[in-house]
């Protein structure tokens, strides 16, 4: 017996040419004219989910306002998905009951297990990264973890690359090995990884673009690695987002977000996703219910309301960066720029060809070291400076006090961060209002 809550979706769009290389807005790259590749799917005998008609011709801006949401058309009922607050849900029967703890229906019991509104923020989410489905946590890090501890166990050994988000680092150099769970750490170009391979190796972790310093990963050449090796792929696509770039389409296993940033965009909520193939969700999904990682389904409802909005936001992003981007490295008290979209950083050719635009995140490194960067940081006004990022505001933030505080000298060096990196998260202001800020902060 199903669930009574419905929230599937059938559309039969108008023909209007054809998708390929269909793309958020002008400021992507027309270049990479990539489509989505098609997710093979098993004929339904009942409405699909958007996530499963991803071979349907929708643009991406079209899924990110209508996938996974209820057939609207021929109904009298709401337009936007309704939050359906309660932590436990009701059965009809005990039959109904028995057929669930037999796995044998879909219902709703309890709001850890799975929610109707966080069932449509889930496939929303899924169709936008062309996979089969996803599993949404309370957390970025909810997220991240879960994802990493349904693929390994102790005794079991993870590759990663080195520059990753501090909390993801931390997770790795100060949890793992209490639990039996060996890292070993490679640069972003993956020199070296064959010798790090052995026996107990399971996964290869990355994150592309890097934290803070917009470092790339051949994302095409880890996932070959690592099918020839037989390891599970996981990536981080939280700078990136789905807009930018389709890990799932380049062979990865699971990709994970800190849906707090870009895919939410208003800086309101904690949340967090992970997205792959059935089997890979159904074993995140029961680490997130075992832990505790669920989300509420308030979150979800803001989660769901920030994708609609996601690729516009990008687009301005992305256009605001790259202004920022171009004017600080031509500026005497910049040492240098970290942002794949110049030609100088070395990843832009990498980046023009993995990526459909150069995103909104970026780093720069003060003339001056600590004292400057500081000075700097507390002089700006339009820009604010907190943690965070992929917000409709722009902000700035030292690493070093933030996302890599507490770790050695040695670490920094090897992550590429200096005392006088500064990490730009770039909003949706006019570029010229944060241009003449970024003057008036650097004199």
């Amino acid at each position: 017996m199903e669930a009574s809550f419905t929230y599937d979706l059938q559309l039969k769009p108008k023909t209007y040419g054809s998708s390929r290389g269909r793309q958020f807005g002008g400021c992507f790259s027309s270049r990479t004219k990539r489509t989505l590749l098609p997710m093979k799917t098993e004929k339904q005998s009942k409405p699909a989910t958007q996530a499963e008609h991803s071979q349907n011709g929708l643009g991406p801006q079209t899924k990110a306002i209508h996938a996974g949401e209820a057939e609207r058309h021929g109904v009298n009922g709401p337009v936007v998905t309704e939050i359906i607050r309660t932590s436990t849900f009701t059965f009809s029967n005990t039959e109904q009951m028995k057929e669930w703890a037999e796995g044998k229906n879909k219902a709703y019991i309890y709001t850890r297990y799975g929610n109707p509104t966080l069932s449509v923020a889930e496939k929303k989410i899924a169709a936008l990264e062309g996979a089969e489905a996803a599993v949404v946590a309370a957390s970025g890090m909810a997220a991240i973890s879960s994802s990493l501890l349904a693929v390994l166990k102790s005794g079991d050994e993870l590759i990663s690359t080195a520059q990753l988000y501090g909390g993801t680092y931390r997770l790795m150099r100060d949890v793992f090995p209490n639990w039996g769970i060996t890292v070993h750490h490679v640069q972003p170009d993956l020199g070296g990884i064959e010798k790090l391979v052995n026996a107990r190796t399971r996964a290869l972790y990355v994150e592309t673009p890097t934290n803070p310093t917009l470092r790339l990963v051949d994302i095409q050449k880890a996932a070959a690695f690592a099918k020839k090796h037989e390891l599970v792929t996981l990536i981080d696509n939280t700078f990136a987002t789905p807009v930018l770039q389709n890990p799932i389409a380049l062979g990865y296993d699971i990709v994970v977000h800190s849906a707090t940033k870009a895919l939410a965009g208003h800086s309101d909520i904690l949340a967090g996703v992970s997205v792959g193939n059935t089997e890979w969700m159904g074993k995140v999904r029961q680490m997130i219910i075992h832990l505790g990682g669920s989300m509420d389904p308030g979150a979800a409802y803001l989660l769901i309301r920030g994708v609609k909005t996601l690729g516009v936001r990008v687009e301005r992003q992305c256009e605001n960066a790259m202004a920022v981007a171009t004017f600080l490295e031509k500026h005497p008290k910049v040492e240098r720029v970290h942002y794949p979209g110049l030609k100088s950083h070395p990843d832009h050719q990498l980046a023009s060809k993995q990526m459909r635009g150069f995103g909104s995140m970026m780093a720069f490194d003060v003339k001056g070291g600590l004292p400057a960067a500081r000075r700097f940081c507390d002089r700006v006004r339009l820009f604010l400076l907190a943690a965070s990022l992929g917000g409709v505001e722009s902000l700035v933030i030292l690493p070093i006090y933030s996302s890599h505080y507490n770790m050695s000298d040695e670490e920094l060096k090897r992550v590429g961060v200096s005392p006088g990196t500064v990490r730009v998260s770039m909003g949706l202001e006019d570029k010229e209002d944060l241009i003449d800020d970024l003057k008036q902060a650097l004199e």
